[in-house]
């Protein structure tokens, strides 16, 4: 059984990718409309920017996470996602190269990172997969419902996803907002995140899920000021616009109930400082 460490070649890939990711959302979340001066391609309408700004923004809470915890297995779920998400983001570029803003430098950027961060993400991940330690008898694990809720979640979100990648023009009839191709497979990626829900299939501690919970709610809370912010561009009249609405507010409900429960339970003030959780299920 491992020592649960957090290795530094994981530390370094954490804090070598947090400078963009803050980059970028500060980009597509403060100057949406601005895309196609300040970003690797022009990214219309706004929503679908802050949409994406939304998923670097739970990125820099996950990294930040990373650096701050002594545990793996409190970041160890969060890994996978971020690989599936860089690694459609990459494909997705060579699909659609010719849409991209090539003289500009934010492309080249963004090119390197999703070409290369799909594999520091996944190595740094497997090398770490060693210092896991096994669960404590007495740690304390989410209750069958709450683990029904993340699968159910993940499986949405992650069918949806996969469709938007696939056929974007198909979903686009129905969308919430006005997608095209490239957007529609971006925000597909973004919705692919969601495959850190089924962590609760093999890992059921709460302290495990604790940072993808929070991260969650980053995501969620920034989506849902990016939907007022664009409010004229979201059609109303779609049953997938109250859904998403709808989504949005499980979301932050569900994860606040959730971590005042790990909170209250553990005596807790971070997941990233906190000692063996008392027994019991939640």
């Amino acid at each position: 059984m491992g020592d649960d460490r957090v290795l530094r070649p994981t530390q370094w890939v954490a804090g070598g990718i947090l400078p963009f990711l803050v980059v970028g959302f500060v980009l597509l979340y403060a100057f949406p409309g601005r895309t196609g001066e300040l970003f690797a391609w022009p990214i219309a309408p706004t929503m679908t920017a802050m949409l994406l700004a939304s998923a670097y923004a739970g990125g820099v809470w996950f990294f930040l996470g990373v650096l701050r915890t002594r545990r793996w297995h409190t970041v160890a779920a969060g890994f996978p996602p971020v690989v599936v998400f860089a690694a459609l983001l990459g494909a997705t570029t060579f699909v659609h190269w010719d849409r991209f803003t090539h003289g500009h430098v934010a492309f080249w950027v963004w090119t390197a990172l999703y070409v290369v961060a799909p594999f520091l993400v996944a190595g740094v991940w497997l090398a770490n997969r060693r210092t896991a330690s096994r669960p404590e008898p007495d740690e304390l694990r989410l209750g069958a419902w709450t683990r029904r809720a993340f699968i159910a979640s993940g499986v949405v979100s992650v069918s949806l996803g996969v469709v938007l990648v696939l056929v974007p023009g198909q979903v686009s009839y129905v969308w919430p907002w006005a997608i095209t191709s490239l957007t529609g497979r971006v925000v597909g990626a973004v919705l692919c995140l969601g495959v850190a829900a089924f962590v609760v299939l093999r890992d059921d501690r709460y302290s495990s899920v604790v940072r993808l919970v929070e991260v969650a709610m980053v995501m969620a809370a920034l989506v849902a000021v990016a939907v007022l912010r664009a409010r004229d561009q979201i059609a109303w009249h779609r049953s997938l616009a109250w859904a998403m609405v709808a989504g949005l507010a499980l979301v932050l409900v569900g994860g606040g109930l959730l971590l005042v429960r790990f909170r209250a339970s553990t005596g807790a003030g971070s997941v990233a400082s906190a000692g063996p959780p008392a027994g019991g299920r939640g």
